[in-house]
């Protein structure tokens, strides 16, 4: 691998504040998301997968762009871009939300944040909803301003984090409540600090307010992780997986809706505030949809990485769906699977067909999330 100071491929693909650290610290390969760089590669995933379930892991996600929302209008134009009903989150509350174009189809599923009454943060997965937000604001009618602040995050996730956390931040930070948010400093590093994750662990996310202290943040939380196990890492496809959890480009996209992933509890289209896809999502829940989000454990060897592409599922040689998301999992020792099959085939127990690389597998379809030890969902 080429020295930091000239690996990669130049200025349109961004670096976070962290890289030259990462790097540092074993990053041995790169995915590109929101137009930057993202670690994926400290070694062996499996050894990634158990430094997260047993101890902690530190993970660049500075790629988690912001998308900032302020003005006296910033409440009312969030909820048009969310069917998911927020007239009852408070300021310091944070909210897993799916943001939907006119036909119902699902452009981003971020975590927003309330930072003040009128001073939100839309925390994205991997697409340009800076770009969409700006162009509905545009025809609104609404007084808010639209931008990306100079925001960073990195995870900070597994059962050991919370004993780092109070290392870090005191004993105050341990009534820190799942899905909420506080605003603290770290030696002057200014930050806000909320109990997410993508993880289905323990975590918190650390979002660094000014670059600049990138370096002495990631050198700051490695340091005093150290004697509870902390390992860099990378965000684990294993776990993610067992819990679940979406990936969007994979598991969802512009042309999935809410319905048929089995995320209704985010959509109310019984709420007075309109938002957009209101009248499609009306009309899919009604006429019912057509195709489901299943689990599947393949049988075959294991695994050796994630998919790469999708998969084809069949019936009978019929193809019925694809898989989305597959990975080995070393605790459940299966293959196991997130896949969107035809409705008629997405009953528990059923026995399809995948079309593995290497030929076709037996799967069964099974609930999600594979693994999920007293984790409540309800709450975020």
């Amino acid at each position: 691998m080429m020295a930091a100071d000239d690996f990669g491929f130049g200025t349109q693909i961004r670096k976070s504040p962290y890289f030259d650290a990462t790097v540092r610290w074993g990053a041995q390969g790169f995915s590109v998301y929101n137009h930057m760089y993202i670690p994926r590669d400290f070694g062996d995933p499996e050894h990634n997968f158990w430094n997260l379930v047993n101890e902690a892991i530190l993970c660049d996600v500075g790629v988690e762009r912001q998308v900032e929302i302020t003005g006296p209008d910033a409440a009312k134009f969030v909820q048009m871009l969310t069917p998911r009903d927020l007239s009852k989150m408070a300021v310091g509350q944070c909210k897993y939300i799916l943001i939907t174009n006119a036909a119902g189809g699902i452009l981003n599923d971020p975590i927003l944040l309330r930072l003040a009454e009128n001073h939100f943060w839309i925390s994205l997965a991997d697409s340009d909803i800076l770009l969409w937000a700006q162009g509905v604001a545009i025809n609104s009618g609404l007084d808010v301003q639209i931008g990306e602040p100079d925001v960073s995050p990195l995870q900070l996730q597994g059962p050991k984090s919370g004993e780092i956390m109070r290392a870090l931040f005191g004993d105050e930070i341990m009534d820190l409540k799942y899905y909420w948010l506080r605003e603290v400093e770290l030696d002057g590093i200014p930050l806000i600090v909320s109990r997410t994750g993508w993880s289905s662990e323990l975590g918190y996310e650390l979002y660094l307010r000014d670059s600049a202290h990138g370096d002495s943040l990631w050198e700051r939380i490695m340091a005093t992780g150290m004697e509870f196990g902390l390992k860099p890492g990378h965000t684990s496809s294993i776990r993610r997986i067992e819990g679940g959890m979406l990936s969007y480009h994979a598991d969802a996209d512009i042309h999935t809706n809410p319905y048929e992933l089995g995320l209704d509890r985010l959509v109310n289209l019984d709420m007075e505030a309109d938002f957009i896809g209101k009248a499609a999502l009306r009309r899919i829940r009604d006429e019912g949809v057509t195709r489901k989000q299943v689990g599947l454990i393949i049988e075959a060897d294991p695994l050796k990485g994630p998919n790469t592409t999708f998969w084809a599922v069949q019936n009978g040689g019929e193809d019925v769906g694809k898989v989305t998301s597959a990975v080995y999992s070393p605790r459940l020792e299966r293959n196991i699977a997130l896949a969107m099959v035809s409705v008629e085939h997405a009953h528990l127990g059923m026995q399809l067909d995948v079309v593995l690389p290497s030929g076709p597998a037996v799967a069964t379809v099974v609930e999600r999330p594979f693994f999920d030890p007293k984790k409540s969902l309800a709450a975020a």
